[in-house]
């Protein structure tokens, strides 16, 4: 599967299921977020897991690709779902179909200025 296939596969993946997120990754895959890096299909899946159980459903209808760009095995998006996320970017390292590694990095208001909880969030509409 081609990077663009993945990541779109990714992408699409959040609004049907954690398994189908989880199709994604490996047993050898590592996330990188702010609060550290994540190896394994284990830790990977309670991070997501732990994103779609505390996000409202209107966090995650109101996600929005802003940019996609690949180059081979590399690709990069950035997104947000405001007023929840006003931006979001992840980078995306695909090989054999599967993403290798991934970074996530987050720009959440406080709860007090939005009425959203601070802190980190599931890259990806991604």
């Amino acid at each position: 599967m081609s990077t663009e296939k993945t990541l779109n596969h990714h992408i699409q993946s959040f609004a049907d299921s954690l398994d189908a997120i989880m199709q994604d990754y490996t047993a050898d895959s590592v996330l990188f977020t702010p609060n550290g890096p994540l190896r394994g299909l284990e830790p990977i899946r309670t991070f997501f897991g732990d994103f779609l159980r505390t996000s409202p459903p209107e966090l995650l209808r109101a996600m929005t690709l802003v940019r996609q760009d690949i180059h081979d095995e590399v690709a990069y998006i950035i997104w947000k779902a405001e007023p929840f996320i006003p931006l979001a970017t992840d980078t995306f390292v695909v090989r054999d179909g599967k993403i290798a590694a991934q970074s996530f990095a987050v720009l959440a208001p406080s709860a007090d200025s939005a009425g959203a909880s601070s802190g980190t969030a599931a890259s990806s509409v991604a």
